[in-house]
């Protein structure tokens, strides 16, 4: 922030930013008195502002504005939480304290902005104090705790700050590069999946957005001008495909409105990335969404209506039945409802077709905020409960003393992100599961002693072990003992954290007799490695498994019951650049000139990360170590987010350097087509000679005519690569081909 006066430009840029806000407000505020208080906001924040700049140079007064539009026009929420979205700044910001909003503005506006408040407060403080070069200490962490924390108090509070990120993103070009990184590596990890949970889907996919043209701008730039052609290509053939729904829609008495969408630039880059596939490969790039008023006094409830226009759509095209996503009748846990099917338009292309009520499209674009509005007005869906339970269980997660901060985000971070799956008990009671669980998963979803005793089980009457992995649709039944306990094993294929604790907790019976057997063992692996089990091996290792008070017996208990895994520990103690990845000279990166001068200052060796295998020309972010290396990863991968997350104060920004001298960097492709003869030996030959390029591995199989793999080379840089996959597209036979990860 800096100061300097406001001149009358700037005066007239916040009044129209106002007027804007206003005209909204008044849309959801009930009567003037409502109405009344978000002016009195406005015009306290506006002299508490006054004069203050953003780093942009405009006024700050509008970064509170505009949140308070999210909040109103994007989430759909009251006077107060508009209210509190102005004043937001105010407490950190100027010397005027809670109470003093308090006092103007009642408890709940006051609790708002304090709740705001602290969450600020920690993240500057983490800004600040950049104490610890270790892993185990993160304010960042502690911050994103406060964050969820707030869903025990107001999840307004919660809502707001998505609502402030979402700015914060949009405003994101006047922050450094380094700064970018964090700030966006932190919305990938947690806001996002946030607001996905939370329903949110619009300020979701505008983040999402954002986070590719920083991260990924060529990539960005690329997809978004296909989208545009093809736009403009498929306009008339859309509305020709539209025209027979709506004339059908309309003679069987509907009230409803078809509106148009395009696949965002994200998901169709993530869907290229996860699929390896081509931007000509994603079928289903546009969307129809029929929304629909459901008839009073009718005999058909909202979701026959559904049904019923499914089948009127379906009997004018064709549809694919392994894309019908019925969300009518098993909603997301998020509360989201919809009937979606994918249908081929005369002229050959796939459209997927989303029908939804009006409620459902309200809960669909507003989230959680509309989703309480309808049960506020009496309107309860059997399936609104979905959302209730998890923030019942988020609840849960946060107030576990055994758990920290950093443990916490990743808790959080796999439930906002895992996938969930239906399956069925004998009785044929529906079960929603997380996807990737297993038979002794859904055992101890259904009770803790059920899991306890469990021995094994019928998954569609077959015969399973408990460590079978469960699939959507299956029905499961579990065989149980009388005298089966928990076993230790039993750890090594559990996947909910539920599970998991009630098998921990079953042997802290025996804690110390474990804990002494970890130690042994501990000692024993140490020592076969050239090392001693002290206490400050102990003190490194409870540091680096985040182990809750710094606690030596936890430490052992964890590693006899094999939960922290023996491999991983010569990495710790053994910092070297193997360890991490692929070491290479300091000369291959520089520093950015907006690095902070401190990271400038600790220069040492930068190491490719084995987990992304960055090559030049890659866009590329650095994480400082503990010893004070580098490890270079790609930034759009995963794990360089997590990290960032926790640790934004270790993140720097390197850049590739040409070389006199080229080095050779791994890189795999992923290959598709129809097999034919001598195809393999014309991609060998193109690679090797024409490209001069080294391949390492092939792995490719052919299956009725069909083939597919992967090669991995030894390439210079990335437009070589690009270059190359290229030209082997171009080849006879191969349908796709796409750089993929090792």
């Amino acid at each position: 922030m800096s100061f300097s006066k406001f001149t009358q430009q700037d005066y007239d840029v916040i009044a129209e930013s106002y007027a804007q806000l206003k005209e909204a407000a008044r849309k959801r505020c009930a009567n003037e008195d409502e109405l009344e208080i978000v002016q009195k906001a406005f015009d306290f924040a506006n002299e508490a502002h006054k004069n203050v700049r953003r780093r942009s140079g405009g006024p700050y007064i509008i970064h509170p504005i505009e949140v308070a539009k999210i909040v109103v026009c994007d989430i759909g929420l009251g006077y107060k939480s508009i209210a509190a979205a102005l004043l937001h700044d105010v407490v950190e910001d100027t010397d005027y304290t809670v109470d003093d909003l308090r006092n103007l503005f009642g408890d709940k506006i006051a609790s708002l902005v304090e709740g705001l408040t602290k969450i600020k407060i920690v993240l500057d403080n983490e800004d600040r104090a950049k104490k610890s070069d270790t892993y185990s200490e993160s304010l960042q962490a502690e911050n994103f705790k406060r964050i969820l924390l707030t869903l025990n108090d107001d999840v307004r509070v919660v809502l707001i700050k998505l609502a402030d990120r979402l700015h914060n993103c949009r405003t994101i070009d006047s922050m450094p590069e380094y700064k970018r990184d964090k700030i966006l590596s932190e919305t990938m990890f947690i806001f996002i999946p946030l607001a996905h949970r939370l329903g949110l889907y619009e300020i979701k996919s505008e983040m999402e957005n954002i986070w590719l043209k920083y991260k990924e701008p060529d990539a960005y730039n690329e997809i978004s001008g296909l989208v545009r052609k093809n736009i403009t290509d498929l306009e008339k053939p859309i509305d020709d495909f539209i025209a027979p729904i709506d004339a059908a829609l309309r003679k069987s008495g509907f009230n409803f409105q078809i509106r148009k969408r395009v696949k965002t630039p994200y998901s169709i880059w993530h869907k290229m990335q996860t699929k390896n596939i081509t931007f000509e490969q994603v079928y289903d790039l546009y969307a129809l969404r029929v929304v629909f008023t459901p008839e009073a006094g009718t005999k058909e409830s909202e979701r026959d209506q559904c049904y019923h226009i499914f089948s009127i759509i379906t009997g004018i095209y064709r549809y694919k039945p392994d894309r019908v996503r019925d969300w009518v009748k098993h909603p997301k846990s998020n509360g989201y409802e919809a009937l979606h099917c994918t249908v081929m338009s005369d002229k050959g292309v796939w459209i997927e077709v989303q029908i939804r009520s009006k409620r459902m499209d309200d809960i669909a674009e507003k989230g959680i905020a509309a989703h309480w509005a309808y049960k506020q007005e009496g309107y309860i869906s059997e399936n609104d409960s979905e959302m209730d339970k998890w923030l019942e269980k988020v609840k849960e997660i946060l107030v576990s003393p055994d758990v920290n901060a950093l443990e916490l985000l990743d808790i959080i971070h796999n439930d906002l992100t895992s996938s969930e799956i239906t399956v069925f008990t004998p009785k044929g009671d529906q079960k929603t599961i997380q996807k990737g669980s297993t038979a002794l998963d859904f055992a101890y979803g259904i009770h803790t002693e059920i899991g306890n005793k469990a021995i094994a089980a019928k998954v569609n009457m077959r015969l399973v072990p408990l460590s079978y992995v469960l699939r959507t649709g299956d029905q499961v039944e579990i065989i149980t003992a009388e005298n089966e306990r928990p076993k230790r094993e039993w750890l090594q294929f559990l996947q909910t954290r539920h599970a998991r604790n009630v098998v921990i907790d079953y042997f802290k019976s025996n804690k110390k007799e474990i804990a002494q057997g970890g130690k042994t063992a501990m000692a024993a692996k140490l020592e076969s490695m050239g090392y001693r089990l002290n206490s400050d091996s102990e003190e490194i290792l409870c540091k680096f498994f985040n182990i809750p008070g710094r606690a030596a017996e936890e430490l052992y208990f964890r590693y006899g019951l094999g939960l922290i895994s023996m491999d991983a520990i010569g990495d710790i103690l053994v910092p070297t650049s193997t360890s991490r990845g692929l070491s290479w000279p300091f000369s291959i990166f520089s520093r950015r000139k907006d690095q902070p001068q401190a990271d400038k200052d600790k220069d040492g060796q930068y190491v490719i990360a084995t987990c992304c295998r960055p090559i030049p020309g890659d866009a590329v972010v650095g994480i400082k170590n503990p010893d004070g290396s580098v490890t270079v990863h790609k930034k759009t991968c995963p794990v360089a987010d997590s990290l960032a997350s926790k640790h934004g104060d270790k993140v720097v920004v390197p850049r590739w350097e040409n070389e006199g001298e080229k080095k050779a960097f791994p890189a795999r492709i992923a290959l598709k087509g129809i097999d034919r003869v001598g195809l393999l030996n014309e991609i060998s030959r193109y690679i090797s000679l024409v490209m001069g390029v080294n391949m390492k591995k092939v792995l490719l199989s052919t299956e009725e005519g069909i083939f597919e793999g992967y090669i991995d080379l030894s390439v210079h840089d990335k437009s070589a690569l690009e270059r190359m996959i290229r030209k082997l597209a171009s080849i006879d036979g191969i349908q796709s081909v796409a750089r993929t990860e090792l």
